[in-house]
C-alpha cells in the first residue's frame, strides 16, 4: 500500500473516532470544520443570510431563520439540515465545492446532541479566527530542504555586508562576501513576503500564510544561537530577545513594507486591502498605530513614502496606483492607466513625480502636481513580460525592475533612460533589493536562485541557492 493511501486511512479514522467519541470539543472539532468551509461566506463582513459563523455567539443565535441550532436535537436544527441536503439549499453550495463528508457532519451533529457548548477557556464573543491562529504552532524548519524554497523577500543589511533572503518558515542570512550561509531564523509565517531594515539594524519582515494569516514582526538578528554544522540557529518563535514585537495580526498575508527617510513612519499593506501606518519613532518596541487606510479596491501589492514623509503611495490588484495624504487623510491622486495588477510604486527623489510598474510590462510616471496630478507624464516598455517588482535608489539615481522574463532592468530615476540589463537568474524575479549607496544590487528568483551583481557594470559578484541542503535552485 502506498504511503500517500495509508495516510488516507490514517485521516478518516481519527476523524471517524472523533465523531464516535463522547467529548467534542467546539474549538478543536467543530471550529476548524466551520474554518474551512463555512468562514469564507459567513465571516464577520456582510455574512450570507445575516449568519456570522466565526463568533461562537452569533453562530448560535444569528442569522435571518429562528435559532439555526436547537440545543441536543440535531434533526430539528437548521444549521445541520443544510449540510444535509442535496439541493440547492445544500450549504458549502455546490458551486463553492464538495458537500461536507459524513464524518464532519456527525461531528457537527454530535456536538449539536451534547449541548452545542463552547469550551470554557474561549470567550462567546471571541473571533474565532484569531482564537484558531493562536493554537496553530508552526512547525520547526528541516535541516535540508527536500524542495526550492521561491525568494519572496531579500534585503541587505544597512552596512551591506549581509544579506536576509526568506526560507520557508524561517529567515535566512548569508554573507555577502563568501556568499555562506550564517543563520537561520526560525518564524511563525510560512514565507517572508518583504524584508525592511531599520537604521538600528533591527529588521522587520511582513508575511504569513496565505489565506491563514498575515503578520508584521520586527527582529534582532544580531544574536548568536545553537551552531550546527558552522550555521547559528535563531528561535524568533518564542525567543522575545529574537522576535521584539508583533506589530498586526491579519485574517491574510502581509504583502509590502514602506520606510519613510527619516525612519520615523513605517507602512504595510496585504490582503486585507488596508495599509496601516505606524509611528516608531521612539523604537520599533514602541510602536503606535496611527491609521489604516483603505484606499483599494483589492490587494496592496507595494507601498512607498515620499522623500518629505507627507504622503504614502501603493499599488495593487485592483490595476491602480494611488497616493494618499497621511495628514489630511484623504486621497491626493489615482493613477488608473493600467491595464492590470500593479505590484510597484516609488516616488522621484523630487516628490512631484511617482513610477509605477506591473502586468501590462509598462514602467510609467505619473504626476502629483497641479494639471499632472493624477496624469500619466511618461511611459516606457520595459520588460518582455509582466513586472513584478520596483525598487529604487536615491543615493545612485536608479529605479530597478524586476519581471516575469527573469530580467532584471536599471533606469534613469530622472530621465527614465535605460542603464542596465542584469541577466542570470532561470525563473521569473520575486524580490528586489539596492544596497545602502546602491553598488549592489540583488534579485532573488520563483525557483531559490538569488544573484547579487555590481550595479555599475552589471558583473555578478555571488549565486546563492537559498534552500539549505540543496545545491541548486530548481522549479
Amino acid at each position: 500500500m502506498k504511503i500517500s493511501k495509508l495516510l488516507l486511512v490514517a485521516c478518516t479514522f481519527l476523524i471517524s473516532s472523533v465523531a464516535n467519541g463522547q467529548n467534542i470539543s467546539f474549538i478543536k472539532d467543530v471550529a476548524p470544520i466551520l474554518k474551512e468551509n463555512c468562514f469564507a461566506c459567513h465571516g464577520s463582513k456582510n455574512p450570507k443570510g445575516k449568519l456570522d459563523m466565526t463568533k461562537y455567539e452569533a453562530l448560535r443565535h444569528g442569522g435571518t431563520k429562528d435559532d439555526p441550532i436547537v440545543v441536543g436535537k440535531p434533526d430539528e436544527s437548521y444549521f445541520i439540515d443544510v449540510l444535509k441536503a442535496t439541493d440547492k439549499s445544500r450549504m458549502p453550495p455546490k458551486e463553492s465545492g464538495d458537500a461536507l463528508s459524513p464524518e464532519k457532519i456527525k461531528i457537527l451533529e454530535q456536538w449539536v446532541s451534547q449541548g452545542a457548548k463552547i469550551d470554557k477557556e474561549v470567550d462567546a464573543k471571541a473571533d474565532l479566527l484569531k482564537e484558531l491562529r493562536l493554537r496553530w504552532k508552526p512547525p520547526v524548519p528541516s535541516a535540508k530542504y527536500s524542495f526550492p524554497v521561491a525568494a519572496t523577500a531579500i534585503a541587505f543589511s544597512p552596512d551591506g555586508k549581509k544579506i536576509v533572503v526568506g526560507g520557508h518558515h524561517e529567515i535566512t542570512v548569508w554573507d555577502v562576501a563568501t556568499a555562506k550561509l550564517e543563520k537561520r531564523i526560525n518564524t511563525r509565517a510560512r514565507r517572508s513576503m518583504a524584508f525592511l531594515f531599520l537604521p538600528d539594524g533591527k529588521l522587520v519582515v511582513a508575511g504569513g500564510r496565505p489565506g491563514e494569516e498575515g503578520d508584521v514582526r520586527a527582529y534582532d538578528i544580531s544574536a548568536s544561537g545553537k551552531i550546527n554544522d558552522g550555521v547559528s540557529f535563531l528561535d524568533g518563535v518564542n525567543d522575545k530577545k529574537i522576535m521584539l514585537k508583533q506589530l498586526l495580526d491579519a485574517d491574510d498575508e502581509v504583502l509590502c513594507l514602506a520606510l519613510s527617510s527619516d525612519g520615523k513612519k513605517l507602512a504595510a499593506g496585504g490582503c486585507d486591502r488596508l495599509l496601516h501606518v505606524w509611528d516608531i519613532g521612539s523604537g520599533i518596541e514602541n510602536a503606535k498605530l496611527e491609521q489604516s487606510i483603505e484606499n483599494h479596491a483589492d490587494w496592496v501589492f507595494s507601498a512607498a513614502f515620499s522623500p518629505d514623509g507627507k504622503f504614502l503611495a501603493s499599488s495593487s490588484r485592483d490595476k491602480t496606483a494611488k497616493v494618499w495624504n497621511l495628514a489630511s487623510k484623504e486621497s491626493l491622486a489615482t493613477f488608473p492607466d493600467h491595464q492590470n495588477s500593479v505590484y510597484g510604486v516609488f516616488f522621484k527623489a523630487d516628490g512631484k513625480n511617482c513610477y509605477s510598474a506591473g502586468d501590462d510590462k509598462q514602467l510609467r510616471l505619473f504626476g502629483l502636481e497641479g494639471d499632472r496630478a493624477g496624469k500619466q507624464v511618461r511611459v516606457i516598455g520595459a520588460h518582455a513580460g509582466q513586472i513584478l517588482k520596483v525598487v529604487g535608489n536615491d543615493k545612485a539615481n536608479l529605479i530597478a525592475t524586476g519581471g516575469s522574463d527573469n530580467t532584471i532592468k536599471t533606469w534613469n530615476a530622472e530621465s527614465g533612460a535605460a542603464v542596465k540589463t542584469f541577466a542570470g537568474l532561470t525563473d521569473q524575479v520575486l524580490s528586489l533589493a539596492f544596497n545602502k549607496d546602491g553598488s549592489l544590487i540583488a534579485g532573488g528568483a520563483w525557483n531559490g536562485e538569488v544573484i547579487i551583481w555590481k550595479t555599475a557594470d552589471a558583473v555578478v559578484l555571488k549565486k546563492i541557492a537559498i534552500s539549505p541542503g540543496l545545491q541548486t535552485a530548481g522549479k
